[in-house]
């Protein structure tokens, strides 16, 4: 199949995402969510371009087959790196590169890199057109609208402008300005506020390429009103804290119906087993159950028994020496048959 054949198929919208989270989305959580959907698009932790080049590229770029599609993200700002980087996860098979512009952390901007990118879209172009030149999959940028005291009506258009013109296959928008000095990484998710209605402008102003909307996205039902006008949603801790929410994801993609996917036919049971059989290879490589365990935390949102759930998780899966029959323990203290007593996305997050 050819590049441009790959990137038909795999920017056929609708697509719905799980963000790149930093410490959070890493291969065990990723595993996670792919048994509960097989359409999303997962991402994996932002990797550092100098980390796969000089790193133990094993541990940093391996995954489940099962885990595809799967993206891997990219951060750096010097553009032979990010080819380099480019050309060794081409041995790991994944499905897109995705180049971080939009996280403001200071530990990022450090390494000049992130969201004070977006000051410089021509640098951004170059680092596009580096990857495209040794990629064979699509590669992709995640963005703000902004930083600073950028007007994003007025940088925006032109920064798509310039990275869609160096190649970037699809464009992912977090619909918020970043500041970069001021507001931590919580603060820059929460405080700036969202401007959907410029993120909706530039997908009309750019109707041929992949654009997708991320930014303060808390339930499916808000995720289908995006998709009434993007090509893409991407949902990042409201995923996370309520996990069980993914399982929906499939019917809302193939229905358009946000009526299915509140309800979702999900074998808990199966899940169980899986988690457990997962674990214990992974405790048998010398990993411990926590490594899985904490992102299942969020698993039953709205169900009777969630809170024993969470508690069980959290503290006996801790324990020297914990094995798998620590999560049949917790599936056992949920009342599955009985399902949610209110739609998952109307309880408060978990963390």
């Amino acid at each position: 199949m050819t590049q441009t054949a790959k990137k038909a198929e795999y920017f056929k919208a609708p697509v719905f995402a799980v963000a790149p989270m930093i410490d959070w989305t890493d291969r065990h959580c990723r595993f996670l969510h792919r048994q509960l959907s097989k359409s999303s698009l997962l991402y994996t932790e932002m990797v550092v371009a100098d980390a796969i080049i000089h790193g133990p590229r094993d541990r940093l770029l391996s995954y489940s087959p099962q885990e595809h599609p799967l993206a891997l993200q990219l951060g750096g700002s010097d553009p032979e790196k990010l080819a380099e980087a480019v050309r060794i996860a081409a041995d790991f098979g994944y499905d897109e590169i995705n180049l971080n512009v939009g996280c403001p952390s200071d530990r990022v901007q450090s390494g000049t890199f992130g969201a004070c990118l977006m000051r410089d879209p021509a640098h951004v172009a170059d680092l596009v057109s580096a990857m495209k030149r040794v990629a064979s999959v699509p590669v992709t940028v995640k963005c703000r609208i902004g930083v600073d005291d950028q007007e994003p009506a007025q940088v925006l258009p032109d920064f798509l402008a310039r990275v869609i013109g160096a190649g970037a296959d699809g464009v992912w928008i977090h619909a918020r300005k970043a500041w970069l000095q001021g507001l931590s990484p919580k603060e820059n998710r929460e405080i700036p506020p969202l401007d959907y209605d410029l993120v909706y402008a530039m997908k009309r102003e750019n109707a041929d390429v992949f654009i997708g909307i991320n930014g303060g996205i808390a339930d499916l039902e808000q995720a289908a009103t995006h998709l009434a006008h993007m090509d893409g949603v991407m949902l990042g801790r409201a995923a996370y804290h309520n996990t069980g929410m993914l399982a929906g994801v499939d019917d809302l993609l193939k229905f358009g119906a946000v009526e299915k996917a509140r309800a979702p036919d999900v074998d808990w049971l199966a899940l169980n087993d899986t988690m457990m059989d997962y674990a214990a290879e992974l405790i048998g490589r010398g990993g411990r159950l926590h490594h899985v365990t904490r992102h299942m935390v969020g698993l039953f949102q709205g169900f009777a028994g969630a809170r024993r759930f969470r508690q069980i998780l959290s503290t006996d899966a801790t324990r020297p020496g914990a094995g798998p029959e620590v999560i049949a323990a917790a599936f056992a203290a949920v009342d599955i048959a009985g399902g949610p007593r209110v739609r998952p996305e109307e309880q408060k997050l978990a963390g």
